[in-house]
Parts: C-alpha cells; structure tokens; sequence
C-alpha cells in the first residue's frame, strides 16, 4: 500500500504542491525567523512534508521536529493490542507539544488519512482509544483553542482517501483528483496564491465586522429537520480567515477555509437540527445525524450510521453535549460549488454552516486573550476534551439573527449571505 502511495504520488503537480507548502508556511503560519515547529503528518503525505520543512527553514525557522502516524501502524493496534491498552494515550507526547507551545512554538498539521480507517473495528475499543487521546491531549489543545500561538492545518491527496471521494476511478485518476480539489480548495491553482489569500481573508473580515457591528443575541437556523435557536455567549467575538494569535502572529488556522465562527453560549441552544453531510470522525462515518437541545443540553440524539460512535463521543465528559463553536458558511463556496463530499471536516465544514461539540475557542470573545477560564465559562464559554465540526448547513436553510429585544434581521436566505 505504501508503496503504491509514493509510486501515484508522481503524478501531483509539484509545482502546486510546493505553492501549498510554501503557503501553509507563509500564510497558515507566518512562521517567525527563530520560530521552532511542532509539524504531524501521515506517512502516506511525506512528499508534502518534506516541502513543508524546506519552506518553514527557507523562512528561518529554529527547530522543525516532526511526528509521524501511519494508517498500517494505527490498525496493528486494533488487530494485535492488549485491550488493557485501549485507555492509555501518550501523555508524555502532548506534555512536550504543549511544553514547546508554552515556549512559542508553532502547530502544523499535514492531514490526508483514510476516513474510514476503523469503520471494520470494535466500536468500543475505538470510542475508549479517542477519549483516552482527548484527556491525554488536553494540554496541547487548550493552548490551541486558547489561540496562545500560530498554528495551520493542511491536507495531502492520500490514496486511501482518494479510492473514498473518488471510487469509480483507477488510483493513479482518484490520486489527482483529489489534489486538484485540494489545491483549488486551497487557493494554490493560481499563479500569485499569497496574493489571492490577502484578498480572501479581506472578504471574510468584513462579513465579520458586519457580524459583530449588530452583536446579536441568538442565531434562528430553519430548514427541513431543524428548528434551532442558538444562543451566543456574553462579548462573543466573531472571527474569521486570518486571526492573530496571542503570541501577536497573524495566522490562516484553517486551510482551506470559507468561515465565520463565533462561541455559542453552552446553556441557551434550544431545538432540533439534523446534519447536512456526513461526519468523518476519526475513522468512523457518521452519517444522517439529529439531535435535540434542551437548556444547551443534547437530550436526545440519532444518527443512521455510526450512532454507536456518536452516542459514545456525547459521553466524553459534561461539555461534549453542549456546543463550543457556531461557524457560517455560503453554500456557493467553492468547497461546496465543487460537488465533493471530502469526507474530512477540513473540507466539509468550508461547504455548509456548521456547529461544533464541546470545547470553545476562548478567542471568539472581545479581549478573549485576557479572560480567565472562569470568566469565559461565565459568560457562556464551554469547556470539553472534544471539538467536533458537524455540518447543518444546506440551500433550503435560513437564519436570522435575533437581537435582545426580539428585533429580527436576516443573515443567510436559501444558505446565502441576505
């Protein structure tokens, strides 16, 4: 398998490959001369690591020190491991990235998994594995949603994932596919992409300021299967595109990325939603779901694939079934113009409106950088192990934005901005 990977790899455009690495360095991360990098990759995505490196020295980086995990190495586990060993994570691992972010390290990831990985393994081995992960990882990832540093996500067109999105084409066809919806995606099928992504992230500040401008009270989502009404915390902020990070870097957390967000307050979502596309996670579909709020709670929900997955994910810890994140997204961005499921919420979520379980970003607050954990809990804030994307966007969904004294403006008609 991995050996064909690197044999189909031949036929990406290196030219677009090197201009996506030189992005994720340039405008993901603004990586600083001095700068040391924490990097993770698959295996299967090496030829655009090894890019990635070159560009982030190219830029004066200090220290690049990679992490690898490869699909074949995470499936021995499932088949050969000690069940005992199913509820242990290497905490020793995120101690250290959280310890080098403490010291101004920057955060990549290079993404490109199969999807559907653990689809064939024991839901329950799966579900103790992932939440294991997630209470090993807290340390890491608090500095990430907290913003204290730059950090980027990328994708690589692995074949495993490309068989997913592309499975009537033969692996070399699929293989191409997939970078070139990738590459368009994120914004690298032009000749000048730095250029085309400061006009980009121009866009998506003015949606934000527009947002902010009336501070609404509750957002009201309504199309078929959802009626949902969510609160937004007290001094929500929303952001979007390029953000500074409280290290003082302007960085693109996302590539692609087609998104305004902001923190919901996790005791006021009231009603039902149903997801618009199904939801990868981490090797598992999660297909058709639809939940209940009550009190910002989740009290009843289903899903017609993976629901032993999700029921599972909602019992992580106290937060896993409030919302930590409420994202807006036209449905005529070029992710969803472009007809694909990526089967990666990277891409997914730049298709549709989405909302988030579990941990909020304490930057979507007005001098987030300066509130305590008690006072963005106060205001609304959730705190979970989790974040997990799920899409509810779609053309037949309308929202309005509701202001305190019940006034109504419209912001998105038909899944486009009003």
């Amino acid at each position: 398998m991995t050996t064909h990977s690197r044999g189909v790899s031949a036929t990406i455009d290196p030219v677009k490959l090197d201009r996506l690495a030189e992005v994720a360095i340039k405008v993901g991360l603004q990586l600083q001369p001095g700068q040391d990098l924490v990097l993770t990759s698959s295996i299967a995505a090496l030829p655009l690591t090894r890019r990635i490196v070159e560009h982030a020295y190219k830029a004066g980086a200090g220290l690049v020190t990679p992490i690898f995990n490869d699909d074949e190495m995470t499936l021995a586990r499932y088949r050969y491991g000690a069940d005992a060993g199913f509820d242990h994570a290497a905490g020793w691992l995120y101690e250290g990235m959280a310890k080098a972010f403490s010291n101004n390290a920057a955060r990549l990831a290079v993404r490109g998994e199969d999807p559907s990985l653990l689809s064939a393994q024991d839901p329950a081995k799966v579900a103790r594995a992932n939440k294991a992960n997630s209470m090993a990882y807290q340390p890491a990832l608090e500095k990430i949603t907290g913003f204290d540093i730059n950090w980027n996500i990328v994708a690589y067109p692995d074949l495993a994932w490309a068989r997913q999105v592309f499975p009537g084409d033969a692996d070399d066809v699929a293989v191409v596919k997939l970078a070139d919806a990738i590459f368009a995606a994120s914004r690298v099928d032009v000749e000048d992409p730095i250029a085309n992504w400061t006009a980009h992230n121009a866009a998506l500040r003015g949606r934000t300021e527009w947002l902010n401008g009336h501070n609404f009270h509750t957002l009201h989502f309504t199309g078929p299967g959802t009626d949902l009404t969510v609160g937004l915390a007290d001094g929500h902020e929303w952001m979007g595109g390029a953000s500074t990070a409280k290290n003082g870097i302007t960085c693109n957390p996302n590539i692609p990325t087609e998104e305004v967000f902001t923190t919901p307050h996790a005791r006021r979502v009231e009603g039902h939603v149903s997801s618009t596309k199904p939801l990868s996670y981490q090797g598992t579909l999660i297909d058709e779901i639809s939940v209940r709020f009550q009190d910002g709670r989740i009290v009843e929900a289903k899903a017609s694939k993976g629901e032993d997955v999700l029921k599972k994910v909602l019992d992580t810890d106290e937060g896993a079934r409030r919302l930590g994140e409420v994202a807006l997204v036209p449905h005529s961005s070029p992710i969803s113009a472009s007809g694909l499921l990526f089967f990666n919420t990277l891409f997914d979520e730049n298709a549709a409106c989405h909302i988030a379980l579990g941990q909020c970003y304490s930057k979507c607050f007005v001098d987030g950088a300066s509130l305590s954990q008690d006072e963005i809990a106060a205001r609304g804030g959730n705190k979970s192990f989790i974040h997990i994307d799920w899409m509810i966007g779609s053309d037949k969904i309308d929202i309005d934005g509701v202001h305190k004294d019940g006034g109504r403006v419209p912001v998105m008609r038909k899944g486009e901005w009003a």
